[in-house]
């Protein structure tokens, strides 16, 4: 018998299922690689960040850092990607970088003016507690996540049953009123929901994370599993618009509102273990994984339909005047971490087929084609996402969510191999 190459003897063991995956195409040191180069550029970020003590969210038109305070959707990324750095490293420098910039969040445990504070707590302090060794900033750091989650909950109407994503807003067709919007991304915040609930031992949290999740499952998602970005209810949680704000047009799918819901429905079925929420993580996987308009390379354009016959935009792109459709790094960031995840929550060829589609994703994130050079690209690590292209908003620039969900899905996949 002719002896193995090296390369193919790593043997994953997901769950109980025990598959082997080969490894043939990807460096040996892909995920170690990818992590040395991830500090040295979080380094030179860290210290553009603090010329405005601002966080980092993207780049400017002419190349220039642009912050937030903490009361954005986006500032819990950048102390997370220090923390997920940090716990490959052990660089005692960005443990402190983590922690600066984690603090630095505190007041958002009170950010009602929209959904988002689950982003922007638990991405950070959440992180945090995973990879601390400190036992007096654990407890600080989780009574900080109970007071943000009670925040949460004012968002949430139990007639209505979903928390509430913005206040009042029109829609693109400049008519259309939204009363009650609720997007696909709020189901990334149901994860701190559900963590509190552990950690409190009051189920409320939870409670209302699966409200919120069952009445997304139900509105959200079309026969084949596409999702609408915007959901309007009425005052008795009947659906009555279904739209988007960030896609192409209402009946497209934006390709990070499939991420969103791809991951969103893998968490939830690892908290609840309740069959439907797998179920529907599976087929919003399948429509994204298989769709015709997907790249070879697997990462996905901005938005699956932009531009198709059959799909009308409300938004005016005419002046945008581009002559490419843009790809967005981060949808593929969100998918390769949630596919890793789902990995290990099923068997046999699905689990292998989501590990592998995961595992190539990543790859190409990694490569020259996405990954920036060190000192280039503001100090991110990705490039080529899209913020939002009917707002004429962040188009084919680097964005901190990115990073944050590349450097999760290189921590999951790490985990996985140690087994």
């Amino acid at each position: 018998m002719k002896k193995r190459k090296s390369s193919l003897k790593t043997i994953l063991l997901i769950a109980s299922g025990l598959f082997a995956l080969s490894f043939m195409d990807q460096k040996p040191n892909f995920i170690d690689t990818s992590f040395k180069a991830a500090e040295k550029q979080y380094q030179f970020l860290a210290k553009e960040a603090d010329k405005d003590h601002k966080f980092p969210r993207t780049l400017t038109h002419d190349g220039k850092l642009k912050g937030t305070d903490e009361w954005d959707w986006t500032g819990g990324f950048f102390p997370g990607s220090l923390w997920y750095i940090y716990n490959h490293t052990h660089n005692k420098e960005t443990e402190k970088e983590a922690i600066k910039w984690t603090e630095a969040l505190e007041k958002a445990k009170d950010l009602d003016q929209h959904h988002d504070i689950g982003f922007v707590m638990y991405c950070s302090y959440g992180t945090a507690i995973k990879y601390l060794k400190d036992q007096k900033k654990i407890a600080d750091y989780k009574a900080i996540l109970v007071h943000s989650a009670n925040t949460a909950l004012k968002r949430f109407d139990p007639q209505v049953g979903v928390i509430k994503s913005w206040n009042e807003k029109k829609s693109w067709d400049g008519k259309t009123l939204w009363k009650y919007p609720v997007i696909i991304d709020n189901m990334m915040n149901l994860e701190m929901l559900c963590y509190v609930s552990d950690l409190t031992g009051d189920p409320k949290y939870r409670d209302v994370a699966i409200s919120h999740a069952t009445q997304t499952m139900k509105n959200h998602f079309r026969k084949d599993f596409s999702t609408y970005h915007v959901v309007d209810y009425d005052a008795n949680g009947q659906a009555i618009h279904q739209q988007t704000n960030q896609g192409y047009s209402d009946n497209s799918t934006w390709a990070r509102g499939q991420a969103w819901a791809i991951y969103g429905f893998t968490m939830m079925y690892r908290e609840t273990k309740k069959p439907e929420f797998l179920r529907t993580a599976q087929a919003a996987a399948k429509f994204y994984m298989t769709h015709k308009n997907l790249p070879k390379d697997k990462i996905p354009y901005w938005d699956f339909n932009a531009g198709q016959q059959g799909y009308k935009s409300d938004a005016d792109f005419s002046t945008l005047k581009l002559n490419y459709v843009p790809r967005d790094a981060s949808a593929a960031a969100i998918v390769a971490s949630a596919l890793v995840e789902l990995s290990t929550l099923t068997s046999g060829a699905e689990s292998k087929s989501y590990l592998a589609f995961a595992k190539e994703s990543l790859q190409t994130l990694s490569g020259a084609g996405y990954f920036a050079k060190y000192g280039s690209n503001g100090g991110f690590l990705l490039k080529h996402s899209v913020g939002s292209l009917p707002h004429h908003s962040e188009i084919d620039v680097p964005l901190t969510y990115a990073d944050y969900y590349y450097l999760e899905g290189l921590t999951r996949l790490k985990q996985l191999r140690k087994h």
